[in-house]
C-alpha cells in the first residue's frame, strides 16, 4: 500500500474515533410538558435544547386534533362549521381510515358520541337506552382522533428531532412512544408494559414485562384504567363501533409496536375493540406489526401472547 493511501486510512479512521467520542460526549436533553390532555417526556442526545420547537410542534397537532381546544379543527367540524383540511388533518384522517377498512371498522373516529353516553367522554351522562345506543350509531359526523393523535403527536416530535440530525431519541406522549437509536446507557431503550389490575386512579404501575425497542413506534391501550362499575357490571371505556355497547371479551391489554406511532396507537385501540383471536387474524394480514396482548382466563389469571418476531425484544 502506497505511503498516502495508509496516511488517508489512517485520517479516516482518526477521524472517525473522534467523531464517536463527540457523540458519546455530547449531553441528553430531558424536556417534560402538558399536551392533549396528557403528559410528555422527550428525552434526546443535541448539543442544544429544544423544547420551544417541540411544543410548537404539538401546539400545531393539538390545534388540528385535540378534544379539549375549542378552536381546534376538529371542535370546529363538530359544531358544524366549514373547516379548511390541512395535509396534516388529512394525513391523520386518511390513516384512520385506512385502520379502519383493515379491521373492519374497529377502528372509528365516529363513536365518540357513545362513547360520551357511556359516561367516558366529554359528557357524563347516564347509561344509554337500547333506544338511545340505536340512536347514537346512526350518528356519524363527529369526529374525535383521541385514538390516534396521542400517536401522530409522538411521530410529529420524531420527525422535527430526525430533522436537527438526532439519531438517539425517545419520545413518550401519554404512553405512546417512538423510539430510536440508544438512550444514555449506551443500551436500546427499554420500556415498560403495564400489568392490567383494576386501577382506575392510576395509583399502581406494576409492570408485566419490559421491552427493549430501537428504531419503532409502540402503543398500549388498555380497559383496566378507564372504567366503572354497575349493578355488579364492569364497563370499560372501548365501545364497539358496530355495536354501541362497551366490549366484553378477555382481552385487558394491547402493545402495539409498528414503523409509526400513529398507526401503532390505532392498531392497539382496534385491537382491544375485536379482542384477542380476531386481533390475530389482522396481525397474520400486517406482519409489519408486532403486538403484545395480555388477557383473562376463565379461571381469572392473567396470561400473555406475543407476536413471534416481538420474541428477542422483551428485556423480561
Amino acid at each position: 500500500m502506497k505511503w498516502y493511501k495508509l496516511l488517508f486510512l489512517l485520517l479516516l479512521i482518526v477521524g472517525s474515533v473522534l467523531i464517536i467520542r463527540q457523540q458519546r460526549a455530547m449531553p441528553y436533553q430531558h424536556d417534560k410538558g402538558f399536551v392533549f390532555g396528557t403528559v410528555y417526556s422527550i428525552t434526546y442526545q443535541y448539543g442544544d435544547n429544544l423544547k420551544a420547537e417541540i411544543e410548537a410542534a404539538l401546539q400545531q397537532v393539538d390545534g388540528e386534533f385535540s378534544m379539549f381546544n375549542d378552536t381546534s379543527t376538529v371542535a370546529r367540524h363538530n359544531r358544524g362549521e366549514k373547516v379548511s383540511e390541512s395535509p396534516m388533518y388529512k394525513e391523520v384522517y386518511n390513516l384512520a381510515q385506512t385502520v379502519s377498512r383493515e379491521t373492519d371498522g374497529a377502528f372509528d373516529i365516529t363513536v365518540a358520541p357513545l362513547v360520551n353516553a357511556w359516561g367516558f367522554g366529554f359528557k357524563h351522562e347516564q347509561m344509554p337506552t337500547k333506544q338511545q345506543v340505536d340512536s347514537l350509531l346512526r350518528i356519524r359526523n363527529q369526529y374525535d382522533f383521541s385514538a390516534i393523535a396521542k400517536g401522530y403527536g409522538s411521530d410529529v416530535v420524531a420527525r422535527l428531532l430526525r430533522s436537527r440530525g438526532i439519531t438517539n431519541f425517545m419520545v413518550e406522549i401519554g404512553g405512546e412512544i417512538v423510539a430510536q437509536g440508544i438512550s444514555e446507557r449506551r443500551l436500546p431503550w427499554k420500556i415498560g408494559v403495564t400489568k392490567p389490575t383494576d386501577d382506575s386512579l392510576s395509583v399502581g404501575g406494576e409492570l408485566q414485562t419490559v421491552l427493549n425497542i430501537t428504531d419503532i413506534a409502540m402503543a398500549t391501550s388498555g380497559n383496566y384504567r378507564k372504567f366503572y362499575y354497575k349493578d355488579g357490571q364492569k364497563y370499560a371505556h372501548t365501545i364497539d363501533p358496530k355495536t354501541g355497547y362497551p366490549v366484553q371479551h378477555s382481552l385487558l391489554s394491547a402493545t402495539v409496536l409498528a414503523k409509526d406511532c400513529a398507526t401503532a396507537d390505532a392498531y392497539a385501540t382496534s385491537f382491544m375493540v375485536l379482542g384477542i383471536e380476531r386481533a390475530k387474524a389482522v396481525l397474520e394480514k400486517h406482519p409489519e406489526l408486532m403486538a403484545y396482548f395480555i388477557f383473562a382466563r376463565t379461571d381469572g389469571t392473567n396470561d400473555v401472547w406475543f407476536s413471534p418476531s416481538l420474541q428477542n425484544k422483551i428485556a423480561e
